[in-house]
């Protein structure tokens, strides 16, 4: 009797790569394997972004603070990183000028300024200014600040829409041929003639089994409980979960300077113009033991960064104050840091080739998420068949292929296209969706044109575009992700839409 003949895994998989997690590091994972001609599956349990990739400071940055702990090797690979991706989402990411203000019994100005002329050189800048020493009696920046702060520096870094970064990625994977399944899980994998058999569970019950020749565990602070409960696979290495908070108070400045600011304990916090009436202050740094999808910030958090605005702004900052807060809980590398403000942002992975490969990515900061990819793929490709190109450097994110990364030319040019819609519209739009703004406005000469108005300056041409092409399908799915406005609408906002998806169906 002849032997059965073995399958060729190649042949055989639905999909060359099933890659786990709808995060930043997921999405940007599986974009890259698309642009690479790879088949490609992406399955997140929830929304794209809905947990620590839409909980961060909202910063691409190389992270000043890390050059104390001697990590130039990360800080130069996030500020070259930085350059990039200014050029490749210049609508959703932009320059920010940061004050520093002195303190001089937490550090030396000589050692802030030696500190800031390495960072202006430790990789090129094409696009930011270099940093400089200033005087807070004359500059913008030291009119809200406390009397007693009279120096202070400045330098350069960038914002981000962190969780558009992440839809984005994702528009971009499925239009180079991925597919990408929101609130789908990946229940179980099993290795069998040479490839992964997944088990995929929908929210709506509905279960599928794929075949993939390679899968990436991109589940961030989920990684080892995904690898213990739907895996063979063990891993010696850990990850140390961070709680991260922020709050949302009223704006307490209105220039559009941004600040960071030393504290007692040497951790670093932010105040940084948000949503045009906002202002952002975060972050905290706090060791996370439990689910990661029931963090949340908590009273002492709340009083703690109130605290510290009011100790360096001339106001008062009171936790009543607070209109919004969020928390994510960060994945990072355990390196047995007594202090989790100092654990490394840098990633490792962990490769069991054991058969079919199954590729886990450990730690990482949304800077560099695309260098993240690349090194995935580079690791993977050897296992798939052979070199495929590096591409994603000088490739934009969809909306972002505006002339010269020039988002001003681009701005006034909207308004000349779009003479009757109203500026904050046009703003909105503009910082969104770039230039794929035609895809749901097209030529519309005014918001009739746009459909209903089912809230404030949100339009059912809008709608049905989010649902169509950014995976949209909830309420904070639109209010909370795809755009901020949940922080500027009524508090009845939610279940009015919410009531307009289900009749028009979602």
């Amino acid at each position: 009797m002849s032997p059965r003949p073995t399958a060729d895994p190649a042949t055989d998989a639905d999909c060359d790569v099933l890659v786990v997690g709808g995060g930043i590091n997921g999405a940007g994972i599986a974009r890259d394997a698309a642009g690479r001609g790879l088949r490609v599956v992406l399955c997140e349990r929830d929304d794209l972004a809905a947990h620590t990739s839409s909980a961060s400071t909202k910063l691409i940055h190389g992270g000043l603070r890390y050059l104390e702990h001697y990590e130039f090797r990360l800080v130069r690979k996030a500020l070259a990183e930085r350059e990039v991706l200014l050029a490749a989402a210049p609508h959703i990411i932009w320059p920010l000028r940061f004050v520093l203000p002195h303190e001089p019994h937490l550090r030396p100005a000589w050692m802030i300024r030696a500190g800031l002329v390495l960072y202006d050189h430790l990789a090129r800048r094409r696009r930011l200014p270099a940093s400089a020493t200033v005087d807070l009696a004359h500059h913008p920046a030291g009119e809200p600040l406390r009397a007693g702060l009279r120096r202070g520096f400045v330098y350069s870094d960038g914002w981000v829409d962190d969780a558009r970064l992440v839809v984005l990625n994702a528009v971009d994977a499925r239009e180079r041929g991925a597919e990408v399944l929101t609130r789908t899980s990946c229940t179980r994998l099993v290795r069998e003639r040479g490839a992964w058999t997944a088990t995929l569970a929908a929210a709506d019950g509905a279960r599928r089994t794929l075949r993939a020749r390679a899968v990436v565990n991109a589940t961030g602070p989920w990684v080892g409980h995904f690898l213990d409960q739907s895996t063979p696979v063990r891993s010696a290495r850990a990850v140390r979960l961070v709680k991260g908070s922020h709050i949302v108070v009223p704006r307490l400045f209105e220039h559009e300077f941004a600040y960071i600011f030393q504290n007692v304990d040497r951790r670093i916090i932010f105040a940084i113009p948000y949503e045009h009436e906002f202002t952002l202050v975060g972050t905290t740094d706090v060791d996370y033991q439990g689910d990661p999808a029931r963090v949340h910030i908590d009273g002492e958090e709340v009083a703690y960064l109130c605290d510290l605005v009011s100790r360096h702004f001339r106001r008062g900052l009171t936790p009543a104050e607070v209109v919004w807060t969020y928390a994510g809980v960060r994945p990072l590398l355990e390196d047995e840091s007594s202090d989790p403000s100092s654990v490394t942002r840098d990633y490792s992975f962990g490769l069991d080739a054991d058969g079919a490969p199954l590729l886990t990515v450990f730690g990482g900061k949304i800077t560099t998420f695309r260098r993240l990819a690349e090194d995935a793929l580079e690791r993977l490709l050897p296992l798939l068949g052979g070199p495929r190109p590096r591409w994603t450097a000088t490739a934009p994110l969809p909306g972002g292929d505006l002339p010269d990364a020039d988002y001003a030319s681009f701005r006034a040019q909207l308004a000349a296209r779009y003479p009757d819609l109203p500026p904050p519209l046009l703003d909105r739009w503009g910082r969104a969706y770039g230039s794929r703004i035609s895809a749901f406005a097209g030529s519309a000469r005014s918001p009739d044109a746009l459909g209903e108005e089912v809230l404030p300056g949100l339009y059912a041409a809008e709608l049905d575009y989010l649902r169509r092409v950014e995976f949209a399908r909830t309420a904070e799915d639109i209010l909370w992700r795809r755009t901020k406005l949940g922080l500027h609408l009524p508090a009845d906002a939610a279940a009015t839409l919410a009531a307009w998806l289900e009749r028009h169906g979602r």
